[in-house]
């Protein structure tokens, strides 16, 4: 049997399989997966669009699901939570991935409605990610990120000293992540960053400016402290 012309069949793209990858153990991946894809076939109905094969983990809960749209081969892993509440929706393009325990948070406020969150072909996030989108958050094609990694698309005006702060509204500017981006595990964005093309985000930075393509970006708050040339 071609394992890996088997797992393209059930999943939709190739797979490189490490050679001591036995069959029994793609069995005991692969029953959790068609369940997963039962379970997104029975729970696509009501969304604004959904592709070819949708996997929903176990437990995930989706809101204003008519705001939402999937790509082909989208996966959403167990535990995980959808607040589409938004101007502009959530958008997961065609093989995106969201890890276990992850939120999308499409508005901060029902007074005050967000704008939403789009994430491009092929980008895959680990467990524990939160989105909050309220300012708008636009993620490229060929993202790859580590676990933890949190975006928060708005900031709270602070500047009246005779006023409570959470009286004083907010403020938003969105947040950009370019193409054939890698996240490091806990990296933390800031309303108002954007990072170009090709960068490279260490783990636990803070984001909180842009920062031009194929750039390598650490520390709180991040700064510039390589770049990726050629041999």
């Amino acid at each position: 049997m071609n394992k890996s012309k088997l797992i393209k069949k059930i999943i939709g793209k190739e797979v490189k399989l490490d050679s001591q990858v036995s069959i029994y153990y793609l069995i005991q991946r692969g029953i959790p997966y068609v369940a997963g894809l039962l379970r997104g076939a029975l729970r696509k109905f009501g969304l604004n669009h959904s592709g070819r094969k949708l996997f929903l983990g176990r437990h995930v809960r989706m809101l204003s699901k008519k705001n939402i749209s999937f790509g082909n081969n989208v996966r959403i892993d167990s535990n995980t939570t959808i607040d589409a509440l938004s101007k502009n929706g959530i958008t997961l393009k065609d093989n995106v991935k969201i890890g276990e325990y992850s939120k999308i948070i499409g508005s901060g406020s029902i007074s005050d409605i967000g704008k939403g969150l789009e994430i491009g072909n092929n980008t895959s996030f680990s467990e524990y990610t939160f989105f909050g989108a309220a300012g708008g958050i636009v993620i490229g094609d060929d993202v790859i990120a580590g676990q933890n990694v949190r975006f928060h698309a708005e900031n709270h005006n602070y500047s009246d000293r005779e006023k409570l702060i959470r009286e004083q509204g907010v403020n938003r500017k969105g947040i950009k992540v370019g193409n054939n981006c890698w996240i490091g595990a806990g990296a933390t964005f800031l309303d108002g960053s954007e990072i170009g093309d090709g960068c490279i985000v260490a783990a636990n930075a803070v984001v909180t400016k842009k920062f031009p393509a194929n750039s390598i970006i650490g520390g709180v708050p991040a700064k510039v402290i390589s770049e990726r040339l050629n041999n």
